[in-house]
């Protein structure tokens, strides 16, 4: 796997704006069971045991616990817990799991979907089942999805090219993308490219050919496609028309990176796991610190970086792409290893990933059947040694008043449908003030994971009128005050309606345990205005039946990407 995201940029954009005519070269994508088939061997006695790094900020994190080298620092968080370690970084997946079964190394890196994906194989013999260890980050804005003109919702999809890196990290998330619009991986054309990024052989090469529609990808290439991450004019290697409809920045809770280790050796080697899980743990929190008091401790930070820009982009003047990397990654601490693996209220916990991933995976044919794969089910009270942040605060992510004001202006523009990612309704009785979890609970339960899984999306609730009321009343020839009344009095209604729904979606989530971002949901009150059997004349139109008369008493659900409307996210 390789996931640079700013890393050989100038090479991307190289490759992009003097591509050469030759095509590229699609791979059929097999099961890993078909591909590889590496002997199993025990694990190899060795002065250090070797770790293997992918070029992500996650792993920088790992770089100063080492103390800054690929080898053990004595005096470094592992070398001060008796550990020997040599990093070595590893972005070709297939490679880590060859090493992984031969006994190179016990361990292996990579996304919980590419470990999904090599489930079958680490199966295969007891000793290599894999054991998930920990949760190092999710991606928060490294990836992205780029659709050509005409692709403005995830619905757009349907029967679309799609192309992909084959056992990539990109999998799971268009498969999660497609289930959440009703979709499945059968419902595109999947094309498989070799690599990620930096060569001919590409999703960012693949999504110039005139078949397909859309890709994933890595931003810096996402941002090259759509002329920085607007609209592509088609000019410097962008694509005319393309945009980036999704990146992990909306979609903050898809993509997990994790650490697995073998079976065989966490049970012979528990407590040295533990210690490296704790190690992982207090580097994060160094680094973070590191980050936030950058100018304070210049030294300290320079010193890490460029070990980062060595380990991982073999230049230690590769400061900017070290830097670039750690701010795509949001890392998730103890409190988010707690939450992850034991809490099974949270909707994207890793038992839920796991099912959604290998459900996806069995449907496309890379995995043949479900394959099991464990938690090391720590005692994370033990865990906490050396550690500040155990608690954990969840604080809002987004300034409500921009949220109000922005949503406000689409209302007025009639543009709430631009930036949608998928959207829903429900429907509610002649009268109905109440919004009862026993009547409402699956369209709550959608609700709440959609708002887990793209946290950086904000989540309109929409109600709607019927406007039975206003256009008897207008037949009857009521004065243009009264009708003026009756259009308010059905907004203030469909308001109320709103709120009551959203207020009964927290304490859906409340009594199971989630607790939602509360600033991540704006209400909105549309009256008779956009009626279900739509509009004559400027006026609405009267319903016909009886089934259109019911349709217009609704609460629509809209997950929209306010990406480029900077001013609604609060800062971290």
């Amino acid at each position: 796997m390789m996931r640079q995201r700013i890393g050989q940029f100038v090479c991307i954009c190289l490759v992009l704006c003097c591509a050469t005519a030759q095509a590229v070269q699609y791979l059929d994508a097999p099961p890993l069971t078909k591909t590889i088939n590496a002997p199993v061997a025990e694990v190899k006695a060795a002065d250090a045991i070797r770790v293997p790094l992918i070029t992500w900020g996650g792993d920088e994190a790992t770089i100063l616990a080492n103390g800054n080298a690929a080898k053990t620092v004595p005096d470094s968080i592992f070398g001060k817990k008796g550990l020997k370690l040599t990093l070595v970084r590893e972005d070709d997946f297939k490679k880590q799991v060859e090493a992984y079964l031969s006994g190179e190394t016990p361990y292996l890196r990579g996304t919980l979907g590419m470990v999904n994906m090599a489930a079958e194989v680490l199966a295969r013999d007891p000793r290599t089942a894999p054991v998930i260890i920990y949760q190092l980050t999710w991606s928060n804005g490294g990836d992205c999805l780029v659709v050509k003109e005409g692709i403005k919702t995830a619905k757009d999809l349907k029967g679309k090219t799609v192309a992909l890196q084959a056992y990539g990290p990109h999998v799971d998330y268009l498969a999660k993308v497609l289930a959440d619009a009703g979709l499945s991986m059968s419902d595109v054309n999947l094309k498989w490219v070799k690599d990620l990024t930096g060569t001919q052989e590409t999703p960012a090469e693949a999504f110039h050919d005139a078949d397909v529609d859309a890709a994933l990808m890595i931003i810096p290439d996402g941002q090259a496609l759509t002329s920085g991450g607007k609209v592509g004019t088609g000019s410097e290697g962008s694509v005319k028309g393309a945009e980036i409809m999704l990146s992990t920045k909306t979609a903050n809770r898809v993509i997990a990176d994790v650490y697995a280790v073998r079976s065989d050796y966490f049970k012979v080697h528990r407590n040295e796991v533990e210690k490296f899980v704790n190690g992982l743990m207090q580097g994060e929190e160094q680094l973070a610190a590191l980050f936030k008091d950058k100018a304070a401790r210049m030294k300290d930070y320079t010193e890490t970086i460029k070990a980062s820009a060595q380990l991982l982009f073999d230049s230690p003047a590769a400061v900017a792409d070290a830097e670039s990397l750690y701010a795509d990654c949001e890392f998730v601490g103890f409190a988010g290893n707690v939450k992850f693996f034991t809490d099974a209220n949270y909707p994207r916990n890793f038992t839920n990933l796991k099912e959604q991933i290998q459900s996806a995976l069995v449907k496309i044919g890379l995995l043949a059947k479900k394959a099991p794969l464990t938690v090391a089910g720590f005692d994370y009270g033990t865990l906490k040694e050396g550690l500040t942040n155990v608690a954990g605060v969840a604080v809002p992510k987004f300034d409500t008043a921009q949220v109000a004001g922005v949503i406000q202006r689409k209302q007025q523009q009639d543009t709430l449908g631009q930036g949608e990612l998928f959207s829903f309704e429900v429907f509610f009785q002649p009268n109905q003030n109440q919004f009862s979890a026993d009547l409402y609970a699956d369209a709550f339960s959608k609700v709440i994971e959609l708002a887990t899984t793209y946290g950086g999306a904000v989540i309109t609730i929409e109600g709607h009128s019927d406007p039975m009321g206003y256009l008897k009343a207008k037949k009857q020839n009521a004065t243009e005050m009264v009708l003026g009344q009756i259009k308010q009095s059905a907004k203030n209604l469909s308001l109320s309606r709103a709120n009551a729904v959203r207020n009964g979606i927290t304490e859906f989530a409340s009594a199971k345990g989630v607790v939602l971002d509360e600033s991540q949901f704006a209400v909105v009150g549309h009256g008779i205005a956009k009626p279900k059997s739509g509009i004559c004349g400027g006026e609405p139109c009267p319903p016909k039946t009886e089934q259109e008369w019911r349709d217009n008493m609704r609460v629509e659900f809209r997950i929209i990407q306010l990406e480029a409307e900077t001013s609604v996210f609060k800062p971290l």
